[in-house]
């Protein structure tokens, strides 16, 4: 198979190393060399080298010719700086975080073909010939530049090594770096900063002369615009791509300088600037070139042969410039037949809870941390992709970790392949004996046929998703392959027909099988050790999985029934995947609060004041008596108390959901219906009666508080899997939507603090469930929305209405 799993080890290249085939689709992947300064975190992951390997895998897959290169940036400020913080040296400091860097992403899986480093010979000689043709051909002046010089420590101050407040109007952020703002994102020159200090011994450094070498952008723009025109259409660059790029054309190219006053560094290889290196951004992306020279001599075979290989790259919004504009000039400036990029993958923020990940503050989970905390890295590599932020940002929350996990892997994608398993697992006379049945017929049995087309379709999507690099949706497609099986499963009502019809049994068993066999072929770039304990409980090499037109893969997967042959004996089944309790989530939550001090303040506030409320709320019965929220059941007895006490709020399962499309009942004018998105495969219908009191346009796109767990009803035809929540003033007149808060994730589970408890499956209508605490929610004074006189409570706030207090929620 292309299922090739190429590990996250460095080292020269071997007898085994890859080259450009002729006749082959030969791909070159690279991802953007993570800073060897520090351990990644979880959005440093999914940003670059997580989304690369991804494609790797499905080109691999596909039986692509494809090459993944990657490795450590080890050059520049950064690293200095880490030094002089451990008291040790750059190369000491490289060492040690090369290695945290390469375990990482081991246990991530990550399948580099070589992970690299750029603090090699082979990039001091690739990046000083680069250098030495810009020379020869006119491309590079001298200038003579000002720059920060501090007394104290008697040295030029690299970019990184001065902090002040950001002069762009608006931002003012106060621990500006002198290469770059991190609030507002605008690159600088440290002379720009306000207010600037030194890091090192925080006095404030003077301006001084100081000679630097500059690539003269501008002497190149008409060569660079030529390319970006003609392969951001050809590579179908992403808007923020482009828009980024754009940025900086629509600017105005300016010379930049490529040299810096430091000891750690490329050496320029010039007599006057002997003591100067090259800045990082000049020789960073050229690692990209001198680590696949440690793969292989046969380097250039790679990088010199545009004509028959495709470079993908993959970086975070904030590299863009460098990849679109400064890495493409360099080489064009060298008039050599490079390969240049022809397709980008540009990923936005993932923040972390309410805040932001950063290395520098210790906010969010990190690399390590994602292994210490024993869940399965499937789960986080789903989970990150899942989440991965390729149109706006995105935020990770543990509540939506758990939610995906439980819903979507367990419930979902496990429980199908489990039930299949352990059917054919069972012994003769209630299953297979382990051995796949013949199934003649298969291709003509109505229910199957209309699952073969369905599958077929997303197979389709699948292949189309993954070939524009649209990761995420190429996830939910495969991901839904699975839901269609459980829904086949359901319709087909195996069970019976086991007793009542062998022949059609047989069939359903034979065809899930072989979407069993199809999701771990799909699901194998996402989660290669998912696909790996899916192949061995199926008793098939892992080898085998491939969707290689020329063998006919695809094809034979639009007839899941011929995928694996009858009379194969499959391995044991296991459950795939384990629950995330709401303890684990709230211990993890704690855990991994980080430093950000005025975050946790707030959450300690908010904390007291529910701790207070809890204190003063006395709820009565009718009799007067106090009544305790938490009762042992063998007390619960008193005639009014039994229904409250029993009939906890917590039985309700109400989520953060997103309206991913809302129009108006085809039979009913009153109903509006709505395609809702709930963190699940597959979005849910929803029939509302809000089309008096809500415009159409106020129902798109909005996040909603929805109940899960009411049993699905027919409405007018339409059949309505959950309810929306709304709150209604005294007289109906008024009708408003109960909003989570904004940055509250997608399908993330209401809670009421002080009140614990499993939600139902479904709510059972002859209990009365729903009616029953239906009664005790409104909206207070504050329009907080409240059951009782607790609120509504996301991971990142509570629910609220826009004017309706001591409304009746509903």
């Amino acid at each position: 198979m292309a299922a090739d799993n190429s590990s996250a080890a460095g080292g020269q290249g071997t007898a085994l190393s890859k080259v450009p085939l002729p006749g082959k689709r030969n791909i070159l992947i690279t991802s953007a060399l993570p800073y060897v300064n520090n351990v990644p975190h979880l959005g440093n992951i999914i940003g670059c080298v997580l989304s690369a390997d991804v494609f790797a895998r499905y080109c691999r897959l596909r039986g692509y010719n494809a090459i993944y290169m990657c490795g450590t940036d080890e050059y520049g400020t950064a690293t200095e700086t880490k030094a002089l913080e451990e008291n040790c040296t750059p190369k000491q400091i490289c060492d040690k975080y090369y290695a945290i860097h390469r375990e990482v992403y081991k246990w991530f899986n990550i399948s580099f073909d070589e992970f690299g480093r750029t603090s090699t010979p082979q990039q001091e000689e690739i990046c000083q010939a680069v250098f030495n043709k810009l020379w020869e051909n006119n491309w590079l002046s001298e200038n003579t530049m000002q720059q920060l010089y501090c007394d104290t420590c008697q040295k030029f101050l690299a970019d990184r090594l001065v902090e002040g407040s950001c002069p762009t109007e608006g931002c003012n952020y106060d621990s500006a770096r002198g290469d770059q703002c991190e609030k507002c994102g605008k690159l600088l020159n440290p002379t720009e900063l306000k207010d600037p200090k030194c890091k090192v011994c925080h006095s404030t450094p003077r301006i001084r002369d100081t000679d630097h070498l500059f690539l003269e952008l501008p002497l190149l723009k008409d060569k660079l615009v030529n390319y970006i025109e003609n392969m951001s259409v050809a590579g179908s660059w992403s808007q923020n791509a482009i828009q980024a790029t754009n940025a900086w054309l629509k600017e105005g190219l300016k010379q930049r300088c490529i040299t810096r006053d430091l000891k750690w560094g490329v050496p320029v290889p010039l007599e006057k600037y002997k003591d100067k290196v090259f800045y990082v951004w000049f020789d960073a992306p050229i690692g990209y070139v001198s680590i696949t020279k440690c793969y292989t001599e046969d380097w250039e075979k790679w990088w010199k042969n545009p004509e028959n290989v495709e470079l993908y790259q993959f970086m975070g919004k904030d590299n863009v410039p460098f990849h679109t504009v400064m890495f493409p000039s360099t080489l064009l400036g060298t008039g050599e037949n490079w390969t240049l990029m022809k397709t980008i993958s540009v990923t936005e923020y993932l923040n972390y809870e309410a805040g932001k990940f950063s290395k520098s503050k210790g906010i969010g989970v990190f690399g390590n941390d994602a292994k210490d905390t024993n869940i399965p890295v499937e789960v986080w590599r789903y989970y990150l992709l899942t989440n991965r932020p390729e149109v706006s940002d995105t935020l990770f929350t543990w509540s939506d970790l758990q939610a995906k996990l439980n819903s979507e892997l367990l419930n979902n994608l496990g429980n199908f392949i489990n039930r299949v398993l352990s059917f054919i697992a069972k012994p003769s006379g209630a299953g297979y004996g382990s051995v796949i049945p013949d199934a003649p017929g298969a291709g003509s049995h109505p229910l199957t046929e209309k699952l073969a087309e369905e599958v077929r379709k997303l197979v389709d999507q699948y292949v189309e998703a993954m070939e524009k690099v649209k990761l995420k949706q190429g996830l939910k497609t495969a991901m839904s392959i699975s839901s269609e099986g459980n829904a086949y499963l359901q319709e087909s009502q195996f069970w019976k027909l086991y007793k009542e019809d062998q022949p059609s049994c047989s069939i359903v068993m034979r065809t899930s099988v072989g979407l069993v066999y199809l999701l771990g072929c799909l699901l194998e770039p996402f989660m290669p050790s998912f696909s790996v304990e899916v192949f061995k409980q199926l008793d098939l090499p892992l080898e085998q999985a491939s969707l290689c037109d020329e063998k006919g893969d695809i094809d034979r997967a639009r007839r899941p029934w011929e995928i694996i042959p009858s009379g194969h004996k499959i391995g044991k089944p296991e459950p795939l995947f384990k629950e995330l309790k709401d303890e684990e989530v709230e211990f993890f939550r704690n855990k991994f609060a980080g430093s950000q001090a005025d975050r946790r303040e707030r959450a300690e506030a908010e904390t007291a004041k529910i701790a207070e409320q809890l204190k003063n709320t006395k709820v009565l019965d009718g009799a007067g008596k106090k009544q305790q929220r938490k009762k042992p059941a063998n007390e619960a007895n008193s005639k009014k108390g039994t229904v409250e006490e029993e009939i906890s709020i917590t039985r309700l399962d109400i989520r953060v959901g997103l309206i991913k499309k809302a129009q108006k009942h085809p039979d009913a004018d009153s109903l509006y219906v709505e395609e809702i998105d709930l963190g699940e495969a597959q979005p849910r219908t929803v029939v509302s009666g809000l089309v008096k009191y809500i415009p159409l346009e106020e129902m798109q796109n909005r996040k909603v508080c929805v109940l899960c767990n009411l049993k699905p009803a027919n409405m007018r035809g339409i059949k309505s899997q959950a309810m929306v929540l709304a709150a209604s003033n005294s007289d109906h007149t008024k009708v408003e939507l109960v909003d989570p808060p904004h940055s509250a994730a997608v399908g993330e589970r209401i809670t009421f603090p002080g009140f614990e408890g499993q939600a139902d499956d479904v709510l059972n209508p002859k209990k009365k469930v729903w009616e029953t605490l239906q009664v005790d929610l409104q909206t207070n004074q504050d329009l907080v929305a409240c059951y009782k006189d607790i609120p509504l409570t996301t991971s990142t706030g509570v629910c609220k209405v826009a004017s309706i207090g001591g409304g009746s929620i509903r």
